[in-house]
C-alpha cells in the first residue's frame, strides 16, 4: 500500500509561508506522525483520488464514492485486526464491502474502461455475484438434511422391492420349468427372498 512518509506535513500546514524554518518539534507535531485517523484517511483518500479520478475535485463520480468507499473498508479491516470481537465495526465493513460492489456492478455497465482503470489502480479484485442466493439458515439446512435422507431411503426401499419382484419372477419361472409340489416349493422360495 502507498502510506504517505511520517514525516509529511499536514494538508492545512503544508503551503504555509515560513513552515520550513519552523523548529523540528513544532514539525513533527504538524506532520503526519502525530495525526489522527481522520486526518490520514483523507490524505491517504486524495492520493487515491488523485490516481483513478480525473477531477479530483469531482466526488460525486461515481469513481470517486468507490475509492472513499475503499480508503473506509481499509480503515475497518485495519481496525478488525486489532479488535477481532468488534461486531458493530464488522457490520460497518460488511455493509460498506456490498455499497462497493454495487457501485462497482454500475460503473461495469456504464463506463468499462474506467472501470478497469478504477480496478487496477485500487487493487480491487471484482467478482460476478451470483445470479441467485439464498442465505442459508439452520432450520433450512436440516430441512435439507432430512430430505435428502429420506430420499436415500425411499431409493434404498425401492431397491429392495426391485431385488423382491425379481426373486418372485425368478422363482415363478422356476416353478414353470420345474413343477413339483407346491409345499415343498414355497419354503425354498421363502427362504430365498429373505
Amino acid at each position: 500500500e502507498d502510506d504517505p512518509p511520517p514525516s509529511m506535513l499536514l494538508k492545512d500546514y503544508q503551503n504555509v509561508p515560513g513552515i520550513e524554518k519552523v523548529d523540528d518539534v513544532v514539525k513533527r507535531l504538524l506532520s503526519l506522525e502525530m495525526a489522527n485517523k481522520k486526518e490520514m484517511l483523507k490524505i491517504k483518500k486524495e492520493q487515491l483520488m488523485s490516481k483513478v479520478v480525473e477531477n479530483p475535485k469531482d466526488t460525486s463520480s461515481l469513481e470517486a464514492r468507490i475509492v472513499s468507499l475503499t480508503v473506509k473498508i481499509r480503515s475497518y479491516e485495519e481496525h478488525m485486526q486489532k479488535h477481532r470481537k468488534d461486531k458493530a465495526h464488522k457490520r460497518y465493513l460488511l455493509m460498506s464491502i456490498d455499497q462497493r460492489q454495487k457501485m462497482l456492478k454500475n460503473l461495469r455497465k456504464t463506463n468499462y474502461p474506467v472501470f478497469e482503470k478504477t480496478c487496477k489502480e485500487l487493487g480491487i479484485e471484482y467478482t460476478f455475484p451470483p445470479p441467485y442466493h439464498r442465505k442459508v439458515h439452520r432450520r433450512l439446512a436440516t430441512k435439507k438434511a432430512l430430505c435428502i435422507r429420506v430420499y436415500q431411503e425411499v431409493q434404498k426401499l425401492k431397491k429392495q422391492k426391485r431385488a423382491l419382484k425379481t426373486a418372485a419372477a425368478a422363482a415363478q419361472k422356476q416353478d414353470q420349468r420345474n413343477p413339483e409340489s407346491p409345499s415343498e416349493a414355497r419354503p425354498e422360495a421363502i427362504k430365498e427372498t429373505q
